[in-house]
């Protein structure tokens, strides 16, 4: 028998997913169109900078002016 493929959008993300199924309706695996793969790779990208940086000092938007006026930058 076919694996079957089953359409399902998901409510989280838009996703346009594609579940292939065994023969016992259980998903085995996934298809999705290659951009919306790309983006959720660039969203782990940007998860894993936000992890990364989580614990760095933050600087008031004010203050980070007026040290590049002082630097000479702005």
């Amino acid at each position: 028998m076919k694996p079957k493929i089953n359409s399902i959008k998901n409510q989280n993300k838009n996703l346009s997913l594609q579940y292939i199924t065994n023969q016992k309706g259980k998903k085995m695996a996934v298809i999705l169109p290659i951009e919306e793969f790309e983006e959720l790779l660039m969203d782990l990208e940007d998860l894993k900078d936000i992890n990364e940086r989580k614990n760095e000092t933050i600087i008031d938007h004010q203050d980070l002016i007026t040290e590049l006026k002082e630097d000479g930058i702005l």
